[in-house]
């Protein structure tokens, strides 16, 4: 688990296996250290892991609103696509001879993210530099989405020309699927958390 402010790896376990308790340890790890004033947001990519009760339980038990992607798109979870990507390319091993030995190396490698690399994305700063701070940070990425507004008007702009190709009839039958999952549904089990 990474916390977005800082890029700090602040939960995680090494297991053998995908069950939900491995997920569970790690999201303890990453609860046990978190200041006690501090609001969780858990933004996730609807996993089973993520979306099973014992799960889910315990963040609620820590008043975390929980958000997660609603399509699937890896960019609406960019920070854990990104995390991952530069721990598999730049520091794990593809291969370990058992969990113990994967367990150490694995920690190592965290340990080096977490108080030596420098990311860009944090103005050149090392996640743990970042976690100890407060207050806003120079946040340097790049947006890939287009803005709402130029959004909207080029699918507009591709409805009111005629005719309709299939790439224009799925952009907007997919902009209304995606707005219609937006609203608050009563008594869903997720809340859903969007900053714009």
């Amino acid at each position: 688990l990474t916390d977005a402010y800082s890029r700090k790896i602040v939960g995680f376990h090494v297991s053998d296996n995908m069950r939900v308790d491995s997920a569970v340890v790690a999201l303890q790890k990453a609860l046990d250290q978190k200041p006690t004033d501090a609001i969780v947001i858990h933004h996730s990519d609807r996993g089973i892991q993520d979306c099973s009760n014992d799960y889910v339980k315990l963040l609620k038990e820590h008043h975390a609103l929980i958000s997660m992607t609603i399509n699937g798109d890896p960019y609406e979870n960019a920070m854990a696509e990104r995390v991952n990507g530069i721990l598999k390319t730049e520091l794990i091993a593809e291969s370990y001879t058992d969990v113990r030995e994967a367990m150490q190396h694995i920690t190592r490698c965290i340990t080096v993210y977490n108080f030596r690399r420098v990311h860009s994305s944090i103005n050149y700063q090392i996640p743990h530099h970042v976690h100890v701070q407060k207050g806003p940070q120079i946040k340097r990425w790049k947006n890939y989405y287009k803005p709402r507004q130029q959004k909207r008007d080029e699918l507009l702009e591709a409805h009111n020309s005629q005719p309709h190709n299939a790439r224009q009839l799925h952009k907007m039958s997919t902009l209304v699927r995606i707005n219609y999952i937006c609203q608050p549904i009563p008594g869903l089990l997720f809340k859903t958390v969007n900053f714009f």
